[in-house]
């Protein structure tokens, strides 16, 4: 029998239909312990059990798809000293372990780097990781480019 060819997206949450949402939180109740069955998880969530078992093999946090995986980030930096070493510094206290780094020479003010990054073994999630670094100064953008 032949798999099925599955499609995968990233999507922002705030699209994400309620229920969708619910059984990612149930999932995560259950994952760290908080609840010891599906019925509590699914009540504590705000759904049916039957709704959970419906969707939670069709929806995972961005982080636990990432887990033991290389992502291919691209930035826009500012040319500025320091910028991408505080980059690379934030992925290597997260414990990411960083394979390429592509740096464009600066244009307007701005380069583009694109870095690949192995993240097995990494402390914090890729999610916390991307959004602790959108807060460096000089940061101006960050976009997933690739995983695998």
């Amino acid at each position: 029998m032949m798999e099925p060819n599955y499609e995968y997206y990233i999507i922002k949450s705030d699209v994400l239909p309620e229920i969708l949402k619910k059984t990612v939180r149930a999932k995560e109740l259950l994952n760290r312990g908080l609840v010891d069955t599906v019925n509590e998880a699914a009540e504590k969530a705000g759904m049916s059990r039957s709704a959970y078992y419906k969707y939670k093999d069709h929806i995972f946090p961005f982080y636990e798809v990432s887990k033991n995986k290389i992502i291919t980030i691209s930035f826009m930096l500012e040319d500025k000293p320091g910028v991408l070493s505080n980059m690379l510094d934030h992925i290597a206290r997260a414990g990411g372990n960083i394979l390429t780094i592509n740096q464009n020479i600066p244009l307007s003010g701005l380069a583009n780097v694109t870095i690949s990054i192995r993240t097995e073994g990494m402390e914090k999630n890729m999610e916390k990781l991307i959004r602790n670094m959108r807060k460096i100064d000089g940061v101006k953008n960050i976009g997933i480019l690739a995983q695998g």
